[in-house]
């Protein structure tokens, strides 16, 4: 096979091509009626599920949302004169609503022109905070929930750039704000600072593999406007407005109460800083405080952590995962790596979580150890706990009851199951707030209730089991099954009633929110009505396909028909496929699927749904398994296993008649992107396909890709036969490549696209490329995303229905 040199994109000969500079174009009016919708509101509920809040967005934001100015510092978008992230998704109004009552009332005083973010309820849910931007920062809110009222308690200096900017206390009257420090020095322009020497790094020999990260720290410059954009200081704020002095300046990246609110766990990012990490891997250090400030116990500090032990199960040593036990007053719990962080050590115990209680006189005490990597925590009481433990190459995850009171009593298995196999998912355990306003495990006479989604190889039916945690035996309670609607069980609102919060939907009515009662004759209650804003697909046909690859692994994709498509004359149509490949590591799950012919039919610009008004059949989500099974990974085979799925997609639409199989498209985005590259490479199955911010030189992201753990040097064949652009010189099928100007997502550099096109053109291929201004990985500008929509139809059009 041929093979190219990492390196050889850089000396692709540049030929001159056919630019085009044209305007913002709009897509064909069937696609823009889609397009171009009113979005609903987003619901959020308080715990009792008395009141509910309203929240509304535009459907997109604007170009000139995304041309603020912006910085991009240690994993960070900023934007410098606001103080917050440059990528947030503001929200425009408000509403609250009685949830036993049908009208909504608008919240009263909201800021004109409000850019609201970070919302948040009070610990007793009488209050909501929120924070509003201004053109020159952002300004903390709150709002009375029984009046609907709000009022302004700060002025535009907060700072979020490192997320939300406080934290309600316990006693509900008070907040914990991150305030711009009143002596912050001026950033540096770096366009007319002066370098004073070069920039040098240096490798002590030490392997330190990382994946590919944008937007990281570069120079000394960088490091000094990151240390100005992300240091506060710390006020105490009342909800009427008055503020005292809490902390000193430094730069603050977690701030947790402890549950009886009597203690304050407060993280800060330590120097030195990373050019070839975020500042997630920053060095941290954390300390307790009293509610006063009053230092308690420095009770972690984790170094810089430029190397990683290689592989998904490796882990950063030290104490992790550190946080407050949910069912007590005031105790920590954290993880250590008994491995030293390394998965490829055999050793029998992986991690041990410890208990640590206030005021921390004593040492931590041993919880409990885990087999495999520890991979959460739930709380209950004094007697009921359960840990998780998993471990990424054999995709095996436990979950053990346990006693943290009777550190003598064995674990008892709960779950043990492939966590790739959702048939076998037991579901997740209904939480309340107990009396520190924690969320822990519901138990109603030594029984807990788990609710699970019921993926079944027959369909989708939701469940609640009732569980025995003396007897560890489940009980089913509930199973839905509404015929041609997908019901969602989001929570047990009263167990002696049997009232359930749930949501339901079909393909044609809009997802609401509403009241079952499992106990009387699973009575429903309406709470929403929100109306379907897409009525012009309503009615097309809409069905779950399975079908099998050559070596017998199902498959399963969403196949839409257009409106009054007559499936017994059977007009061959042509056929759009949007996929995104998945690894597993055994064919059964491979082979299970988690669609659902009811969910309400939602187009968006990530799929091919909206050319279904054209008289197009659409395979939406079609499966694409890469499975790797025992020793085998799954990107040893990756391009005939592609092929394969590809085959078998086309092969199951053309068997029902429905299609001119010499007329079919693919498209995906990001991963999915790279896989429709190496169809058309390596495939004659297709006309055209569309690929979108995707990477096609895996030799640019040679320390590892989606869940790749071995690098470019161990297997340098893989990473060469897996990349389109060492095969550009076969690729003669067209292709529409897209690519937001401004991608975030590491390894999908922007430059991933532009190469390939380059070499895709200089070799003769027909191919396209558009570049979307300011658009980062996903696309967010109403402008950029219907001229997407129009370019896709332009070259459908040329490519493949004519």
């Amino acid at each position: 096979m041929k093979k190219i040199n990492f390196l050889s994109f850089l000396f692709i000969g540049f030929s001159v091509f056919a630019q085009e500079n044209i305007t913002f174009q709009k897509p064909s009016p069937e696609i823009l009626a889609l397009a171009d919708y009113e979005r609903a509101p987003s619901v959020s509920m308080d715990s009792k599920k008395e009141f509910m809040l309203l929240s509304y967005r535009n459907t997109y934001k604007t170009l000139d949302d995304l041309s603020q100015e912006e910085m991009r510092l240690g994993g960070l978008r900023i934007n410098p004169i606001t103080n917050i992230s440059s990528t947030v998704t503001y929200i425009n109004n408000l509403k609250i609503r009685k949830v036993n009552e049908k009208n909504e009332i608008q919240v009263n005083g909201l800021p004109q022109n409000a850019l609201i973010t970070n919302i948040s309820w009070s610990p007793n849910e009488k209050k909501i905070a929120f924070t509003n931007t201004t053109n020159k920062g952002v300004e903390l809110w709150i709002i009375d929930v029984a009046t609907a009222t709000a009022k302004k308690i700060t002025s535009d200096n907060l700072n979020a750039n490192l997320g939300s900017p406080y934290s309600w206390m316990k006693d509900n009257e008070t907040l914990l704000v991150k305030m711009l420090p009143k002596n912050r020095p001026a950033l540096i322009d770096s366009k007319k600072d002066l370098p004073n020497g070069p920039i040098v790094s240096v490798s002590d020999g030490s392997k330190s593999q990382n994946r590919t990260y944008q937007d990281l720290l570069k120079n000394k410059t960088d490091e000094a406007n990151f240390d100005a954009l992300v240091t506060s200081e710390l006020y105490k704020i009342s909800i009427s407005g008055d503020a005292s002095f809490f902390k000193e300046a430094a730069i603050y990246a977690g701030e947790s109460f402890s549950p009886d609110g009597n203690y304050l766990m407060l993280t800060t990012i330590e120097k030195p800083y990373s050019y070839i990490v975020p500042l997630s891997r920053f060095p941290q250090k954390t300390i307790v405080y009293d509610s006063n400030g009053n230092k308690i116990k420095q009770v972690n500090e984790v170094p810089l952590t430029e190397i990683m032990p290689k592989g998904f199960s490796s882990v950063r040593t030290g104490r992790r995962n550190m946080g407050w036990r949910a069912d007590k007053a005031a105790t920590l719990f954290f993880v250590e790596a008994l491995d030293g962080g390394d998965q490829s050590k055999q050793i029998d115990f992986r991690d041990e979580v410890f208990l640590w209680e206030a005021p921390f006189t004593s040492n931590p005490t041993s919880l409990v150890k885990t087999k495999q990597r520890y991979a959460g925590m739930m709380w209950a009481n004094d007697n009921i706990a359960i840990v998780a433990d998993s471990w990424y190459d054999t995709r095996n995850t436990k979950a053990y009851l346990i006693n943290p009171s009777d550190l003598s009593a064995a674990p008892r298995i709960i779950e043990d199951r492939n966590s790739q196999d959702i048939y076998s998912d037991p579901g997740n355990f209904e939480m309340k707030k107990n009396e520190f306003g924690r969320y822990t495990i519901a138990i109603e006479n030594n029984k807990g209730y788990l609710m699970g989604s019921g993926y079944t190889k027959d369909g989708q039916f939701p469940f609640i089991d009732e569980f025995d945690f003396n007897t560890l035996k489940k009980k089913r309670l509930y199973t839905s099954n509404i015929k041609d609607k997908k019901e969602d069980l989001l929570s047990i609102e009263d167990f002696k009633k049997g009232e359930v919060l749930v949501m339901i939907q079909s393909k044609n009515e809009y997802p609401n929110y509403y009241f079952r009662n499992i106990k009387s004759k699973n009575k429903l209650t309406p709470i929403t009505s929100f109306k379907n804003p897409f009525e012009s697909i309503k009615n097309v046909h809409k069905e779950v396909i399975k079908y099998k690859r050559k070596d017998g692994v199902e498959l399963s994709g969403t196949l839409y028909l257009p409106v009054g498509y007559d499936k017994t004359k059977k007009e061959k149509l042509p056929l759009l496929i949007w996929a995104y490949p998945a690894e597993y590591k055994d064919k059964n799950s491979a082979g299970q699927s988690d669609k659902n012919p009811n969910e309400f039919t939602f187009p968006s610009y990530g799929s091919f749904i909206y050319w279904v008004t054209k008289g197009y059949a659409v395979l939406d989500d079609a499966a694409f398994p890469i499975i790797g099974e025992g020793t085998t990974e799954p990107n040893d085979t990756f391009i005939p296993q592609l092929v394969a799925n590809a085959e078998a997609a086309i092969d199951a639409v053309d068997n029902l008649g429905y299609i001119n199989r010499k007329k079919v498209a693919i498209g995906g985005h990001s991963y999915g992107a790279f896989m429709t590259a190496n169809l058309l490479t390596h495939s004659n199955l297709f006309a055209c396909g569309i690929a979108r911010s995707g990477a096609y030189n895996r030799t640019l992201t040679p320390f590892g890709f989606q869940s790749e753990q071995r690098n470019y040097w161990d297997v340098p064949e893989v990473y060469n036969t897996m990349s389109p652009f060492m095969n550009a010189d076969k690729m003669k099928t067209p292709l529409l490549l897209t690519h937001g100007e401004a991608d975030n997502n590491p390894g999908t550099f922007t430059l991933q696209t532009e190469r390939y096109f380059q070499a895709l053109k200089n070799l003769g291929a027909p191919v396209r490329m558009v570049i979307l201004p300011k658009e980062s990985h996903g696309y967010a500008a109403k402008d950029n995303i219907l001229h997407l929509l129009w370019e896709q139809d332009q070259f459908l059009e040329k490519y493949l229905k004519n």
